[in-house]
């Protein structure tokens, strides 16, 4: 994203007024306001184009993005359990993170690719909603394995009634269920604010990144090094997901976004209640304090550069 971009620079504003221990603060009630907003308008737009699409393909999609939600911390498991030599509740909990999926990376990427005029498969919420969930399903059995101590009913409430995944898939079905025209009469709010809804956002995430620095200072150079390297993994098995689907230039690198993406809202109120030995300052640190930046600043235009030159290649070597 241009170094220009006003949302990356409400993000790097936090970051600073963060790390030099300003008093800036977002009040707790308007950014639980903004995170609202947020999910809510991602949904809605979405639902708008769900209603367009062959039932069929999306069944697929969702089907594939399962599986990739799966794989992905299968992967992260044994690095972070043996070179990492974290205790295995912690590299589960850190594995089920980096399987699923950032919302606001989700709505930065969003935002670069409207600014560049780079179009994507609407849809795309309707597999983020998806692949919040197969991750934290895996993260909990490679912590616990089949066991009877895990509690199903807490787990199933927090993965499927989280405050993520019911504001995402409501608006998705208001979208779907009203339709665009329908929808005209929030458009200002939810379409036409939508940026600055992001910068606020990203504000405090600025502000929330910097407070994960002192825990990465503490635990070393590892989470360091894997909060880098495990997104460059992901976003080549997305990127080839997105290829394999047919999807576009944009789809493809919007797929390998999510897959780079690592979770810091979903999957720590999950593991909280499933997994509570779980150390959570290891876990937000690498996904909020390095993942989280490094994907917004350096990550979104890299995988769009990897996914273009997939596609070209690809392209090249057809019939």
């Amino acid at each position: 994203m241009s170094m220009l971009d006003p949302v990356l620079l409400f993000f790097l504003f936090g970051l600073l007024a963060g790390l030099l221990r300003s008093e800036l603060r977002l009040p707790a009630a308007v950014y639980e306001l903004v995170s609202m907003l947020l999910l809510l308008a991602i949904g809605l737009k979405g639902g708008i184009e769900l209603a367009r699409q062959p039932f069929g393909e999306l069944a697929l999609q969702a089907l594939a993005v399962i599986a990739m939600g799966s794989l992905l911390p299968l992967l992260a498991f044994p690095v972070l359990r043996f070179a990492g030599r974290l205790p295995r509740a912690d590299a589960a909990s850190i594995a089920a993170h980096y399987g699923s999926v950032s919302v606001a990376t989700y709505a930065v990427a969003v935002a670069y690719f409207a600014n560049r005029g780079v179009d994507f498969e609407a849809h795309m919420p309707f597999l983020l909603a998806v692949l919040e969930i197969p991750a934290i399903l895996v993260g909990i059995l490679l912590a616990r394995g089949v066991s009877r101590e895990i509690r199903v009913s807490a787990m199933a409430h927090e993965v499927f009634l989280g405050k993520g995944i019911v504001l995402l898939v409501g608006g998705l079905l208001i979208g779907w269920a009203a339709g665009a025209e329908g929808l005209v009469s929030v458009k200002p709010l939810f379409f036409d604010l939508f940026k600055g809804i992001l910068a606020l956002f990203l504000l405090e995430m600025g502000l929330i990144t910097a407070a994960q620095f002192g825990s990465l200072r503490r635990h070393g150079l590892f989470l360091v090094l894997f909060g880098i390297g495990m997104p460059m993994v992901s976003s080549v098995v997305g990127i080839a997901l997105g290829l394999a689907l047919g999807l576009s230039v944009g789809g493809t690198a919007m797929v390998g976004i999510l897959a780079a993406s690592a979770s810091y809202i979903a999957v720590p109120a999950a593991m909280r209640i499933s997994v509570p030995e779980a150390n959570p300052t290891l876990s937000l640190a690498a996904s909020l304090g390095v993942t989280f930046p490094f994907n917004v600043l350096i990550g979104i235009p890299l995988y769009h550069l990897m996914a273009t030159r997939a596609f070209a290649l690809a392209a090249g070597s057809g019939p």
